[in-house]
């Protein structure tokens, strides 16, 4: 049988009510006395209910974060950071992994207000505006801008995008790929695209754009998508890939061809994620610690009642390394 706080009282010696007022820190109490208290729970493995509590306070320092996919590299430290942010103030992360599935991001939603989390992060994005703005709890998107209401955190892509293709061309690149996640997917990273056109339209230069299916996520096609682009475009000498994994396969794939790196390909990567492989890329560093602290301090805010910015695009950096 589930031990409750009434028999953490028997053991103590002390009321019910003192009980609770431990467990939620309210008045003033003795060291000594909650030191008993956390003993006896201690000893007698008392688990508190935390959706009780949480309905008793109205607040249940439970945060959601929907992502698309934890096992990709710049998801998985951002949502470190937002982890690492949201303790700190005293809250705890509910993460689910949407994969891209309308069904399944509507399901986690559901969930998340079923378990009563005080907010929401989003940096995934299937449904329409009218579902994510019915959703009645605090809201804040990263990477994603769903709608001009929702408060959105970015980096700013656009910028990044000519960062990238201006390096490729000072390095006098002939031709210039562009690879990238699925262009029809409504994310702001598809500003990385607009500004690599911008640069190399109406330049003595030739450049090609390969993208992804729609689930941008299925790491045996970068492979493929990557053959393809050398298979079809031998004289390639420069790639633009819109992420660090994308641009990893792109080294892989020229070791195979037997092409250097960057003696017969240069090749920029884009979010400056820490993984294996990535210490001699040429990127585009997001500023990732820095989104994940505002995402939860924006939340917290909202959640407080505080008016916040609705748009809040972050500087990337250019980190030249020797892939270019």
């Amino acid at each position: 049988m589930a031990v409750t706080i009434k028999d953490i009282a028997e053991k103590v010696g002390v009321s019910v009510t003192t009980i609770s007022r431990v467990l939620n820190n309210r008045g003033y109490l003795s060291d000594d006395l909650k030191k008993k208290v956390h003993e006896a729970m201690e000893e007698m493995n008392y688990q508190p209910n935390e959706l009780a509590r949480s309905l008793s306070r109205k607040k249940s320092n439970v945060i959601g974060l929907i992502i698309p996919d934890i096992s990709h590299p710049f998801f998985g430290q951002i949502t470190k950071h937002i982890e690492y942010y949201a303790y700190k103030h005293g809250y705890k992360l509910m993460l689910c992994n949407s994969l891209l599935n309308k069904k399944k991001e509507k399901e986690y939603i559901d969930l998340l207000r079923a378990s009563q989390v005080d907010g929401i992060i989003m940096g995934s994005h299937t449904m329409s505006v009218k579902e994510y703005t019915s959703i009645k709890l605090p809201l804040v998107t990263l990477d994603r801008q769903i709608s001009k209401t929702i408060p959105c955190i970015s980096s700013d892509n656009y910028s990044g995008g000519v960062l990238a293709t201006k390096l490729l061309l000072g390095k006098k690149c002939r031709k210039i790929a562009y690879l990238s996640g699925n262009l029809r997917l409504n994310l702001l990273a598809k500003q990385r695209h607009d500004a690599f056109i911008e640069q190399v339209s109406g330049r003595d230069v030739g450049f090609v754009v390969k993208q992804t299916d729609l689930n941008g996520f299925k790491y045996k096609e970068y492979e493929n998508l990557v053959r393809a682009l050398f298979e079809e475009h031998p004289d390639i000498d420069g790639v633009f890939a819109s992420s660090d994994i994308l641009a990893l396969q792109v080294i892989k794939e020229c070791r195979r061809l037997g092409k250097a790196v960057p003696e017969h390909v240069k090749v920029v990567g884009y979010d400056g994620i820490q993984i294996g492989g990535t210490d001699d890329l040429s990127t585009v560093e997001q500023p990732v610690k820095k989104m994940g602290e505002l995402a939860v301090k924006y939340l917290l805010r909202q959640i407080a009642g505080e008016d916040i910015p609705l748009e809040t695009i972050l500087p990337v950096k250019l980190l030249e390394k020797g892939t270019t």
